[in-house]
């Protein structure tokens, strides 16, 4: 080890590769916190040669890296390996190219979302992907799990919006996935690349694909007595045949907190909200707000509410895109799942998702993406008390197995990561985890690319904060 680091301090003044425990600590974990493990040093590369010559020691030395942006993961994605590095892309942060003409952009990794839209704006365009935390993360994370965002349903996932990838393998070698085209052909290459959780290398280089910002936008609000209501109702729009932008659901705790941080403005009487969104040509948007006040009028709403002007439809967004980091007002731990079932079987899986809470004597806060089944439990726990994160993990198991029983899956957006491994065997055959693992060590056979993470392996990074993980149990991983 002691050669590889020199090799980085030929690569890297001090000021970019930190190796004291001081500069390590904010590194130890990413967004699922309960997950932590020290890296051998961090290094921040400012060009994609830097880069390419860090993969190229790594692989010299059989050194295991992960590529980490803004470290918002929720899932341990971006969580160190034991005796590893990372591999920060923060200072890769700049948009090369926008072309309003054929309306792409091409951007580095370290590049946050949001940003995108920003610069796109004067141009009349933006990116469409837009997780909760946008204003945070970066593309090269949006990337890798394949995130989407409460707009999803209509315009999809990130992958949707990728159009190619100038790559480093992790050996070194640098690929280019795709092209500037909207009609690609041949492999999807690209398709391989997004949402492999790092597995395969590191994006260097972005093409992405760029959409005019609608012309009009009618936002709806609808208060419930109960949660399953609120999840009727959503079955009940897709049935008109209208496609919104985004349809949002939050219970109430989650209204609650969200109240309390930003106050949004959101029916406190209500146990469930219902947040309904459209957009486009306003021709057609004001033909199908008729057809969604009608649908909405059938679900037996307490209130309905309009946003009358911009700043009241981007206040009850805020308190949607703030509910995750508002339930810390709640509880002192929280853990955030992130399942998926089909849209029809929402209501079902809402009132389990109850009746597992009660069981379990642990309070969950619901928000979801609703349009696709996208569900978002937040399980509020105390990791002080006996048993506090053991209980609250036993639980997460639960409710995604019940998403796997629904005839839905383990993850829409936050990736398998650390957090999901034990789980996969439940999802996938043997044949196919065996399938996915020979196609990643065909890319990278010594598995330095993000070890551990999205497929049970030979080895997985060392985590659990609090108590025994259930993966810990297992001997997957081990305690830091």
């Amino acid at each position: 080890m002691s050669d590889f680091i020199a090799h980085l301090r030929k690569l890297y003044p001090s000021s970019r590769l930190y190796e004291d425990d001081a500069r390590l600590t904010p590194y130890v974990s990413d967004g699922l916190t309960v997950f932590r493990q020290k890296p051998v040093a961090v290094v921040m590369p400012i060009n994609n040669e830097e880069v390419v010559e860090t993969l190229k020691i790594c692989h010299e030395f059989q050194v295991p890296f992960v590529a980490r942006g803004s470290g918002t993961s929720l899932s341990g994605g971006s969580l160190p390996i034991d005796e590893g590095i990372v591999i920060s892309l923060n200072q890769l942060n700049q948009i090369i190219e926008l072309d309003p003409d054929n309306r792409t952009a091409r951007v580095q990794p370290g590049v946050i979302n949001s940003n995108i839209s920003i610069a796109a704006a004067p141009h009349g365009l933006y990116f469409a992907p837009d997780p909760s935390s946008q204003t945070v993360c970066t593309i090269g994370g949006n990337l890798a799990f394949n995130s989407g965002g409460a707009h999803c349903l209509k315009y999809g996932m990130t992958s949707n919006h990728i159009l190619g990838i100038k790559v480093a393998l992790p050996d070194g070698e640098v690929v280019e996935l795709g092209n500037d085209s909207l009609e690609n052909a041949g492999p999807d290459c690209v398709g391989l690349f997004v949402g492999s959780e790092g597995l395969l290398g590191i994006a260097l280089e972005i093409q992405i694909r760029l959409l005019p910002i609608p012309e009009s936008y009618q936002t709806l609000l609808a208060s419930y007595d109960s949660l399953e209501a609120a999840g009727e109702a959503v079955s009940v729009v897709v049935a008109s045949g209208i496609l919104p932008g985004a349809m949002e659901i939050m219970d109430k705790l989650a209204i609650e907190a969200a109240e309390a941080a930003v106050s949004a403005g959101y029916p406190k009487d209500a146990e469930a909200l219902l947040i309904v969104e459209l957009d486009g040509e306003s021709a057609a948007v004001e033909a199908e707000f008729v057809a969604l006040s009608e649908a909405i009028s059938k679900t037996g709403a307490k209130e309905v509410r309009i946003a009358q002007d911009n700043a009241e439809r981007m206040l009850i967004w805020k308190g949607r895109k703030s509910a995750f980091s508002a339930v810390g007002r709640l509880s002192p731990d929280y853990i955030v799942q992130d399942g998926v079932v089909p849209r029809s079987r929402l209501g079902e899986a809402l009132k389990e998702i109850s009746r597992l809470s009660s069981e379990a004597g642990l309070r969950v806060a619901n928000v979801f993406h609703a349009g696709d089944g996208n569900l978002h439990p937040l399980i509020l726990f105390d990791a002080k008390q006996p048993d506090g994160l053991e209980k609250a993990e036993a639980l997460a198991g639960k409710i995604l197995r019940l998403c796997l029983k629904l005839g839905g899956s383990i993850t829409g957006e936050h990736g398998v990561g650390v957090e999901k491994l034990e789980y996969m065997p439940d999802m996938f055959t043997e044949i196919d985890l065996d399938t996915f693992n020979r196609l990643r060590r065909s890319i990278d056979p010594n598995e330095i690319s993000n070890r551990g993470k999205m497929l049970p392996g030979k080895e997985a990074p060392a985590l659990a904060a609090h108590g025994p993980h259930p993966l810990e149990k297992a001997g997957v991983i081990s305690r830091m």
